[in-house]
């Protein structure tokens, strides 16, 4: 019993046919003519800016940093925190541990 090749045969070449037809296409270069000498004063395409970034953003710092004021008052042995800086040499008061003020000055 013997096997026909033709069926093979075909099937190979449609095969072939058909990868030619699939493959990619190879890029076309355009020459324009013209000589070149390393640099182009006129180049054939548009000059493009660089990008523009804009400045970073800034935060402005709190007004209470702002001013020249003291944040703690010093009375004697207590340290206590302001709730509103006052200027420098201000009077001010702490707590102390029995219910009562102790005097000092902003600092």
């Amino acid at each position: 019993m013997r096997v026909s090749r033709r069926p093979c045969l075909a099937a190979l070449i449609a095969a072939v046919a058909l990868g030619g037809m699939v493959a990619p296409q190879p890029a076309h270069a355009w020459w324009r003519g013209g000589v070149g000498f390393g640099f182009a004063p006129f180049a054939p395409y548009p000059y493009r800016y660089p990008y523009y970034y804009p400045p970073p953003v800034v935060y402005a710092p709190p007004p209470y940093a702002v001013s020249p004021g003291g944040q703690s008052c010093y009375a004697g042995p207590y340290v206590c925190p302001l709730a509103v800086a006052s200027p420098l040499g201000a009077p001010c008061s702490c707590p102390t541990e029995y219910n009562g003020r102790a005097g000092g000055r902003v600092g």
